[in-house]
């Protein structure tokens, strides 16, 4: 049996599942966490991975391995490949005035919606790049390489720095269209050009550890979780997690000049169009923790009120928001009375907050020509009850739950299995035990949600 590793180096923790290159089906895993916060120093990451491999009882037997990792975060080398600064990861918004600062240098959103498929915003590498040439020119000047977490942990695996088209198009200055790095847009931010990693197609091997396992080139979360999900055309998937994403595999490149949507490559060679909130999980801890209650009990606590919540609407900017483009918003809550003010009404408002958010990305999806056969919930908080059985009243649609797993790091362990293989397409694991639900639209939930948001988006920025 023929055994590969996939790895999921996220914002919280670092996963690794091992498996059976054939069936897909995981023998073993390890898990170590990360530090909190927005910025993070590489070497952790590589001292998790390393814990989470052992957790996982090693590489012994292993073929190939794949790394993906959390998006966007600005990793800065120096000619000797130290690290220059710990890396600003995706949730880090102190660049929000680079990203409107790029945004009108280069004529505005059509024209970079055109350029990378993306209007810039605070998650973008770029717009990082922009902030630390501004703010911190010592560091700056040092960098001469500048790559993303994947690349970072597949560089100390291998010792070659190189990407994947799914994740060097969330940096800003590389064009899913023209599959190429946009040098100008580099130099318009950061003045010059710092070394890139090279990009490789998606079923290339970068090279091999010190003990011969081969490793594939890596790809960012979102393009591993479609890989693990098995998404084909018409499929589209709801992940709940640190953050929210709603994405779908397409044939042709997305260029949303609203922004919402960013117009991202898939790890196959297609486009993966997605649209990301920094608000999902978190929503429901939040709630949780300001109830004192646990979050099966939060589950309980919204499935007892009524669907609505009788008004109550969370707005859950909690830490800014990035779809629509808010860094600086707070989260707000609408409609609160006195019969409102129970646990229950103010859980259900969470759990549909949240979802109202992901709903939004979905029809901003449907704009750009997404078809919608079947919507896929995923992430840690498509465990919930309420969320499964809440979430078709508010999107409109039936979702179907696969089991859980650890979807990025699978889609990590098929890219390594593909690499392994040289077949024209990735092989498709399947996973028994996938739950179906469904419920009646209650559009009056949008509505009241819609009112409550564009009262925030009609303020100025």
């Amino acid at each position: 049996m023929a055994l590969v590793a996939g790895v999921d180096s996220s914002t919280q923790s670092c996963k690794v599942v091992i498996a059976d290159a054939d069936s897909g089906r995981i023998v073993r895993s390890g898990r170590a966490p990360h530090p909190d916060g927005t910025e993070a120093d590489p070497a952790d990451w590589w001292a998790a991975l390393q814990a989470a491999i052992a957790e996982a009882g090693g590489l012994d037997g292993v073929a190939a391995l794949g790394v993906a990792g959390q998006q966007h975060g600005m990793v800065c080398l120096d000619e000797d490949g130290r690290v220059i600064r710990p890396a600003l990861l995706w949730n880090d918004t102190r660049s929000a005035g680079a990203a409107r600062e790029l945004t009108a240098e280069l004529g505005g959103p059509q024209a970079w919606a055109k350029a990378t498929g993306s209007v810039p915003v605070a998650s973008f590498t770029v717009t990082k790049l922009r902030w630390l040439a501004d703010h911190e020119p010592d560091a700056a000047a040092r960098t001469a390489t500048v790559c993303l977490p994947h690349d970072y942990l597949t560089w100390r695996l291998t010792g070659r720095l190189v990407t994947d088209r799914g994740d060097a198009s969330g940096t800003g200055y590389w064009s899913p269209a023209e599959n190429a790095y946009r040098p100008d847009l580099l130099r318009m931010a950061f003045g010059r050009d710092p070394a890139l990693p090279e990009v490789l197609g998606p079923a290339e091997i970068a090279g091999r550890t010190a003990e011969g396992v081969a490793v594939s080139a890596g790809t960012g979360d979102n393009m591993a979780a479609a890989l693990g999900l098995g998404l084909g055309e018409g499929d589209v998937a709801v992940s709940l997690g640190t953050s929210g994403t709603v994405f779908a595999v397409s044939a042709e490149p997305a260029a949303d000049a609203t922004g919402a949507v960013a117009g991202f490559a898939d790890a196959t060679g297609r486009y993966l169009p997605l649209v990301c909130t920094l608000n999902a999980a978190r929503v429901l801890d939040a709630a949780a923790r300001m109830l004192g209650v646990d979050h099966a009990e939060l589950s309980r606590l919204a499935l007892s009120a009524p669907p609505g919540a009788d008004g109550l609407v969370l707005v859950p900017y909690l830490e800014g928001e990035r779809t629509p483009d808010r860094p600086d918003a707070t989260g707000s809550l609408h409609g609160l009375r006195l019969s409102t003010s129970t646990p229950a009404h103010l859980a259900r408002a969470a759990v549909e907050g949240m979802l109202c958010g992901l709903a939004d990305g979905l029809d901003a999806l449907v704009a750009q020509g997404a078809r919608v056969d079947r919507v896929l919930l995923i992430g840690g908080a498509s465990r919930s009850e309420a969320v499964r059985r809440i979430a078709p009243s508010v999107l409109g649609r039936p979702v179907v739950v696969p089991p859980a797993g650890e979807y990025v790091a699978e889609g990590a362990a098929v890219q390594a299995a593909w690499a392994l293989s040289g077949a024209p397409e990735p092989p498709r694991w399947e996973r028994p035990g996938v739950a179906h639900h469904e419920a009646e639209p209650v559009p009056a939930i949008r509505e009241r949600y819609a009112e409550a948001r564009d009262r925030i988006l009609s303020r100025p920025v």
